[in-house]
């Protein structure tokens, strides 16, 4: 049924998430956080089988630790992340995919990295994100 009235519609944007840090990962604030096929949060980086978590809220030293052994915070929505230089305005819409934990492209490089989120505007000092 259609609406009548003004709705209060739930969200979750920017939501604040916790997962667990996998072995031997450090991650540092700000990083763009991804989960491996485990399901724990390990640092952006060119990798395929990656799902898009967040940006880290804090950082996480598990460099000498056993997989879950600490968590990240990590928060969703859209973020500015570096250019590979790949980026252009044209691409608003697109999908942006991780080269590293702070940096982000305009394709796939060839099947070697993991989406992250939808492009949503391109400036000099970056690209915004939104991730979900």
């Amino acid at each position: 049924m259609a609406l009548t009235n003004d709705r209060g519609t739930p969200s979750r944007a920017n939501d604040l998430r916790s997962d667990p840090v996998a072995a031997a990962v450090m991650i540092y604030a700000g990083a763009i956080v991804m989960l491996n096929a485990a399901g724990d949060a390990v640092p952006g980086a060119t990798a395929t089988g990656l799902t898009p978590r967040g940006v880290a809220q804090e950082q996480i030293d598990n460099s000498v630790g056993n997989a879950g052994d600490v968590s990240v915070s990590t928060r969703n929505g859209c973020h500015r992340f570096l250019n590979d230089a790949s980026i252009t305005r044209a691409d608003i819409g697109a999908t942006a995919y991780v080269v590293d934990d702070e940096t982000v492209a305009n394709s796939d490089g060839g099947g070697t990295r993991s989406a992250l989120g939808t492009i949503v505007d391109v400036e000099a000092v970056g690209v915004w994100v939104d991730i979900a």
